[in-house]
């Protein structure tokens, strides 16, 4: 987090959670990998997996996303003003 707010990073899974929801945790981290450029770096993709779940936890602690009961993302009113994400399907 940036002084409270959310960051470029929180803002991209947030738009990938309302363009897919719900999403699962996997899935979100499958998505963010492939919106990246390739990396020859062998660790890459599993830093990439991890930062998946610190992006979420911090959404989820800052109120723009919940937790489906089957463990999918979704995102609440305050990540669809976020990032004026559509309203349908909520």
């Amino acid at each position: 987090m940036s002084g409270g707010h959310p960051t470029a990073a929180q803002k991209e899974a947030l738009r990938l959670i309302c363009d897919h929801e719900p999403m699962p945790a996997h899935r979100l981290a499958d998505e963010l990998v492939a919106a990246r450029k390739p990396s020859t770096n062998p660790g890459y993709a599993t830093a990439i997996i991890r930062m998946a779940g610190t992006l979420t936890w911090r959404l989820q602690a800052q109120g723009f996303i919940c937790e489906t009961a089957d463990g999918a993302w979704q995102r609440t009113a305050s990540g669809r003003r976020l990032i004026s994400c559509s309203s349908e399907g909520a």
